[in-house]
């Protein structure tokens, strides 16, 4: 009897290797079944608060990490800042005006918003993600998260699905947005 030769092909895309089948209601569901989600973290600077304001959130962050009985990631994502908009609408004022001191003040501020837009600002994000497979234990999960967020003095929602793509194009692509799909070269 002979055995045919089984030959094992390498995929030059990442699709082809990565476990996920889709995002969908703010979830990455995963190749066996398991779903990714989780939420997604208002930014709060206590550093402007009292001492006292600081320890507490500090503490009750600590508390609420410790509360946490199940395996989550923490992730930090860079989203590029979109301000295309503001700027067409200044350059609108800018075109509508005719005061030379208004126009003036208009011009810088799309000087200083074209260096902002030149040097890639970004947006940091913070989340919260575990995998579960039961529906009902993922919203049970992420109630408890956000309430016990909330009780820390920080506001937190469900993650979306543009959150979710934001989060794998970081980990793929070095933070890299791409409009024709995810490719590694080899």
């Amino acid at each position: 009897m002979i055995m045919a030769k089984k030959t094992v092909t390498s995929s030059k895309y990442t699709e082809d290797w990565i476990p996920v089948q889709g995002i969908s209601n703010g979830m990455i569901v995963l190749d066996n079944n398991l779903k990714v989600t989780g939420v997604k973290i208002t930014p709060r600077n206590i550093f402007i608060l009292d001492a006292d304001s600081q320890m507490g959130i500090i503490n009750n962050l600590k508390n609420f990490y410790n509360q946490i009985d199940y395996e989550f990631w923490l992730v930090v994502a860079d989203r590029p800042v979109d301000i295309s908009v503001y700027m067409s609408q200044l350059q609108l004022l800018y075109n509508q005006t005719q005061s030379p001191a208004i126009r003036k003040l208009i011009t810088e501020d799309i000087q200083k918003g074209n260096n902002f837009m030149n040097n890639n600002v970004v947006d940091t994000e913070y989340y919260i993600l575990f995998k579960e497979n039961d529906i009902d234990r993922i919203q049970k999960r992420i109630r408890q998260l956000i309430n016990s967020l909330s009780a820390c003095g920080l506001t937190a929602g469900q993650t979306t699905n543009e959150d979710l793509r934001i989060i794998l194009d970081n980990f793929l692509n070095g933070g890299q947005t791409t409009e024709f799909g995810t490719v590694v070269t080899l």
